[in-house]
């Protein structure tokens, strides 16, 4: 099953999926940057790893560019291969249910995360093929807003297999994580991963997918609480916030007020005005 295909709805008019312009466009950038990857390597050895690669000694250098050109690296053919698959393959959904800006915003998220997560995990001299950080974007955003959704569904008489988008979430971030830890040396390709994921996880949670973290819980409880005392009257807001806080203050003294109790005193003057 695929949220892309064309269907009916209840009321019977076709759901007609939205152009694919902003993924045919990354689909082609990356296409056309892996080609001129291949001629520059013929042509002129080391020139991509030293030159274009993302490492600390080309920021020591100031090679500024390497954080625009090491995105559109891969560590070979078989990395292209798979990584444009997936782009496409995943890519459609993600780009009808976001929409092509907020699809775009993902995978340069996902891009400048995976840069700055090989910066931060890999040793200095380790060079970055770093076009696996906006994929693991498009990967974890999908099985963030699609974890139930059957990749690949195939059944026998005995058994039934169900590749679902959180599975494979799940494999490639502990692939990830296994490779940080057996290959840190030379260039490499899948030190991106770890900070794309993040990125990618954080991006579309902000946009309101997934389960709410303690974050997003601790400013709905803020949000509320504000609320509910910005509906108060002055006499109401006295009785139930500020009177307990003067009988703590006689019993222990100012200096036991919490912060968040302090600023409740300190609205008492935004209320009386």
């Amino acid at each position: 099953m695929r949220l892309s295909r064309d269907k009916r709805s209840a009321i019977g008019r076709p759901w007609a999926p939205t152009r694919r312009i902003a993924l045919l466009a990354l689909v082609s950038f990356n296409v056309a940057a892996f080609f001129s990857q291949l001629f520059l390597e013929a042509t002129q050895p080391g020139f991509v790893r030293d030159y274009l690669a993302l490492s600390e000694r080309g920021l020591l250098e100031a090679f500024s560019w390497q954080f625009v050109t090491a995105p559109l690296l891969y560590g070979g053919s078989w990395h292209f291969f798979g990584s444009i698959v997936v782009l496409y393959v995943l890519g459609r959904d993600i780009e009808s249910i976001l929409g092509q800006r907020h699809f775009v915003y993902l995978f340069l998220c996902g891009a400048v995360g995976g840069e700055l997560g090989h910066l931060f995990l890999m040793p200095e001299e380790t060079a970055l093929y770093g076009a696996s950080g906006g994929v693991a974007a498009i990967v974890i955003a999908y099985a963030t807003i699609l974890p139930e959704m059957d990749l690949v569904a195939w059944r026998s008489r005995f058994f039934a297999i169900h590749l679902k988008p959180k599975h494979v979430a799940g494999a490639v971030v502990f692939l990830s994580l296994v490779m940080l830890m057996v290959d840190r040396h030379g260039a490499v390709a899948h030190s991106a991963i770890p900070g794309g994921l993040i990125s990618g996880w954080l991006y579309v949670h902000l946009l309101g997918f997934g389960h709410p973290s303690w974050i997003q819980r601790w400013l709905w409880r803020r949000r509320i609480a504000a609320d509910r005392i910005e509906r108060m009257t002055l006499a109401e807001f006295i009785a139930v916030e500020i009177d307990p806080l003067l009988d703590k203050i006689s019993r222990s003294g100012v200096g036991s007020l919490t912060r968040a109790e302090r600023r409740i005193l300190a609205r008492t003057r935004e209320k009386a005005g």
